[in-house]
């Protein structure tokens, strides 16, 4: 049988499937969305604000359907997952995009801009996954596909809570994957690091940023900031999306951008050293 490149058979190229966004308004979800309306797929593409998916909604009638949605309420996802069914008859890849950036020290961070990352990031993703599985479960296939990052792999400073809801993203999807493989469900963490979207611009939160002992920290993060070869071109997010999705053997993570190759493999490197130098004491605390 033939297979291109990406190990994929012509007959798994043409088959369409029935995809859910979420975030779809802007940024990736949007691209993404158009990218798969383009080539002849049916999208449900949720966002808070659906006058932005108008333009979609025009130029390819029927093949979408827009659905408001505030990810952060749990009774709501459950609804439009089961409107999104109902319509298409099912649902075959959930893209699980929708989340926003906070910056600023964790010193500085709020209490509520806290708890606001944590239940869009981290507790919205729940929600669509709990929401989506009973769907997959029934059709005994599917493929859950998590926009992470890759700073639910490592961190940098003035993103210490984005950090730590994405690590816990990380934990969610992986576990999910180790429940549902039997039943004919897949899981992907896509892990982008900085790309010229607005996620760092008018989608993202910032802390105050009064203590001036981390003026230093802060100089350093704008400076790396201000080169434009650390911002990935989201376009060419497209045909990797598209193979991802067209995939029988996803994988479980998939790093995208240069950046984000480099500084986790690096980053891995050195763990897995500190492992290795710290294996007898490892071992010792066993108690055995």
């Amino acid at each position: 049988m033939d297979k291109d490149n990406f190990g994929l058979t012509k007959k798994e190229k043409t088959m369409s499937k029935i995809i859910f966004i979420t975030g779809a308004s802007k940024g990736f979800g949007k691209l993404w969305a158009e990218a798969l309306l383009k080539r002849g797929e049916k999208v449900a593409a949720s966002a808070r604000n659906i006058e932005a998916l108008q333009d979609l909604k025009e130029k390819y009638s029927d093949s979408i359907l827009p659905v408001k949605l505030d990810v952060n309420n749990r009774t709501e996802v459950f609804e439009v997952v089961e409107k999104v069914e109902k319509h298409f008859g099912r649902i075959d890849v959930l893209i699980n995009n929708a989340g926003f950036g906070l910056f600023g020290t964790t010193e500085e961070t709020t209490e509520q801009q806290a708890r606001d990352q944590m239940e869009t990031n981290f507790f919205g993703s729940l929600w669509v996954a709990q929401a989506i599985l009973p769907v997959m479960r029934k059709q005994r296939s599917g493929h859950i596909i998590q926009i992470s990052s890759f700073l639910g792999l490592t961190t940098l400073p003035l993103l210490g809570l984005y950090n730590a809801s994405k690590f816990a993203v990380e934990g969610l999807i992986e576990t999910i994957g180790s429940e549902t493989a039997h039943l004919g469900i897949k899981t992907t963490l896509i892990e982008p690091n900085g790309f010229a979207t607005d996620w760092a611009g008018a989608s993202a939160v910032q802390t105050s940023s009064d203590i001036t002992d981390y003026n230093p920290v802060r100089e350093a993060f704008a400076e790396t900031g201000d080169n434009p070869d650390t911002w990935g071109k989201p376009e060419s997010t497209v045909v990797p999306v598209l193979n991802l999705i067209d995939n029988q053997n996803p994988p479980q993570r998939l790093l995208f951008g240069i950046i984000a190759y480099h500084v986790v493999n690096e980053v891995y490197t050195k763990r897995l050293n500190d492992i290795q130098n710290w294996k007898e004491v490892s071992i010792a605390a066993h108690g055995h």
